[in-house]
C-alpha cells in the first residue's frame, strides 16, 4: 500500500507575557492574574483555530516545547492553494495567530468585549512543500505596543512553529456499506481494491425493516417488541484472499428509549469491533467499542463514541475514550480520532488521552497522539460510501487497515439505526432501508 504525502503543521509552547510592570500590563487591556487570554489561529482555507494563551510571569519562564494547541493537516492541493495567487489575495498566503484578552459573551447581564493585543504572521513558504521536518518558528516575538508608553513596551508571545510529514493510506468503500462492497486504496486517480465488505443480519433484523413502527393489534406483544429494535447486524471486512481480516457486529441492540422514539443517551446502541485471535484459530479478539444514540434539540444529531479497550492490548479490563464526536443526521459529517483535536475542541464527554501520552490505537506500537483515523458518512437517507483515512504510523500490515474499515462501516451504520422507529414504509422487504 502507498500512502498519500500529508503535512501536518502545529502551532505550540504558547505563552503570553508583558516585559514591564503591572501598570504596563493594565494599559495593554489585562490583568496577567485575573484576565483571560485567547488567540484566533487563520490559515487560509482552512476553519478558524481558537485556543487558549496562558500568561507567564516569570521573564525566565519557558512554555511547554511539547504542548500543541493547534494542528493543521495539508495535501499537496492545499499546498498549491496557498503558494497560488488568486484576485482578491496575495500571492503568498500566511498563518496569522491574533491575540486576545477578555472573552466574547457577556457575564451577569453586563457585556464584554475583547481587546486585540497584537498579530503574528508567518507566511507559508515553498519549504512547506518539501516533505521534511522543519521549524518554523521557535521563541518570543513582540507582537504589540503600548502606545500609553511610546511603543517601549510591547506584549510578546511565545510559540513554536513546526512541520512535520504525516502520510496517509486513503480508503472508500465503492458503495453502501450495507450493500457489501468492495473497498479501494484512493491514490490519485488510481483505485487499487484492498478489502471487501460483508454485511448480514439475523432473521429477527431482516424480520424488521428499518424505520418501520410495528403496532398492528394482531402482534403479539413478544413481536411487538423484537421488531422495535435493530439488532444482529454483522459486518466482516474479508482481504483479498477471502480471509476475514475483521469485524463489527452489534452487541446492544438499537432500541427506543422510554418516552420517545428514538435511541437515546440513557441507552445506547454499541457494537463491538474485532480482529482475529492470533493464538485461537477462528476466535476473535476484541478491539474496540462504538457506542451510538441520537441527540434531538436545536440540532438533530448522532453522536458516535469510540472506547478502545484496554485488554486488546494490556491482558487486563477496562475501556480508553478516544473519540466522541456529534454527526448531523442530515447531512453526515467526520468521524475522527485525533488527540490533539479531541482535546482542543473539548468534545468528549470525559477526557481523552492528552497528546502526551501513549496509546496503543491499532494493538500497533505505542505512539504519542495526533491524528489517527477520519472517516467521512452521509446523512440519513443518502447514498454513503465511507471515505477513511489512516495516518501511516498506526499501520503496519494490511491487517491493521482493516479494523479500521470495520469501525467506519459501524459508524456508517449506526447513522441507520439511530434513525427514528415511527417513520413508515410501504413495503416490508429485505431490503426495505
Amino acid at each position: 500500500m502507498d500512502p498519500q504525502a500529508f503535512i501536518r503543521l502545529s502551532i505550540g509552547s504558547l505563552g503570553l507575557r508583558v516585559p514591564g510592570t503591572a501598570l504596563t500590563a493594565a494599559k495593554l487591556g489585562f490583568n496577567a492574574l485575573a484576565s483571560p487570554c485567547s488567540c484566533e489561529i487563520r490559515l487560509r482555507g482552512f476553519p478558524v483555530q481558537t485556543t487558549s494563551v496562558p500568561l507567564v510571569s516569570s521573564p525566565e519562564a519557558i512554555p511547554d516545547p511539547h504542548s500543541i494547541a493547534s494542528s493543521f493537516y495539508l495535501e499537496k492541493s492545499d499546498l498549491k492553494a496557498l503558494l497560488t495567487p488568486g484576485c482578491f489575495y496575495a500571492s503568498n498566503a500566511c498563518l496569522e495567530i491574533v491575540v486576545f484578552s477578555g472573552r466574547k459573551g457577556s457575564h451577569c447581564g453586563v457585556g464584554m468585549k475583547r481587546q486585540q493585543i497584537g498579530t503574528f504572521r508567518l507566511k507559508v513558504g515553498p519549504e512547506w512543500g518539501e516533505g521534511k521536518p522543519a521549524i518554523l518558528f521557535n521563541g518570543w516575538i513582540g507582537i504589540g505596543k503600548s502606545k500609553q508608553d511610546n511603543g517601549q513596551h510591547g506584549a510578546e508571545l511565545h510559540l513554536r512553529v513546526k512541520l512535520d510529514p504525516d502520510p496517509r493510506y486513503v480508503f472508500q468503500f465503492e458503495d453502501e456499506p450495507k450493500l457489501s462492497p468492495q473497498i479501494v486504496q484512493l491514490q490519485g486517480t488510481i483505485k487499487q481494491p484492498i478489502f471487501s465488505c460483508k454485511f448480514s443480519q439475523d432473521r429477527v433484523s431482516q424480520v424488521d425493516p428499518l424505520n418501520t413502527f410495528w403496532s398492528f393489534s394482531g402482534d403479539r406483544p413478544d413481536q411487538v417488541r423484537e421488531r422495535r429494535e435493530r439488532k444482529g447486524w454483522k459486518v466482516k471486512i474479508h482481504d483479498l484472499s477471502g480471509s476475514a481480516v475483521a469485524a463489527a457486529f452489534i452487541t446492544t441492540p438499537f432500541v427506543p428509549s422510554t418516552g420517545c422514539d428514538w435511541v437515546a443517551q440513557s441507552n445506547p446502541g454499541a457494537w463491538l469491533i474485532v480482529r482475529p485471535d492470533s493464538f485461537r484459530p477462528e476466535s476473535w479478539q476484541p478491539w474496540g467499542k462504538l457506542e451510538a444514540w441520537r441527540e434531538r434539540g436545536t440540532r438533530d444529531l448522532i453522536c458516535c463514541r469510540f472506547h478502545l479497550l484496554s485488554e486488546a492490548h494490556e491482558g487486563g479490563g477496562g475501556e480508553l475514550l478516544m473519540s466522541e464526536i456529534f454527526l448531523n443526521s442530515e447531512k453526515g459529517g467526520e468521524f475522527f480520532i485525533d488527540t490533539d483535536r479531541q482535546v482542543r475542541e473539548a468534545v468528549a464527554a470525559t477526557p481523552v488521552p492528552s497528546p502526551h501520552s501513549s496509546g496503543d490505537y491499532a494493538g500497533l506500537s505505542p505512539v504519542v497522539g495526533g491524528f489517527v483515523m477520519s472517516c467521512r458518512v452521509q446523512g440519513e437517507g443518502k447514498s454513503s460510501k465511507p471515505l477513511v483515512q489512516l495516518a501511516m504510523r498506526h499501520v503496519t500490515c494490511v491487517e491493521d487497515a482493516a479494523i479500521f474499515m470495520a469501525l467506519a462501516a459501524a459508524v456508517d451504520l449506526s447513522m441507520k439505526a439511530c434513525r427514528p422507529f415511527h417513520r413508515k414504509i410501504r413495503r416490508r422487504t429485505q431490503h426495505s432501508w
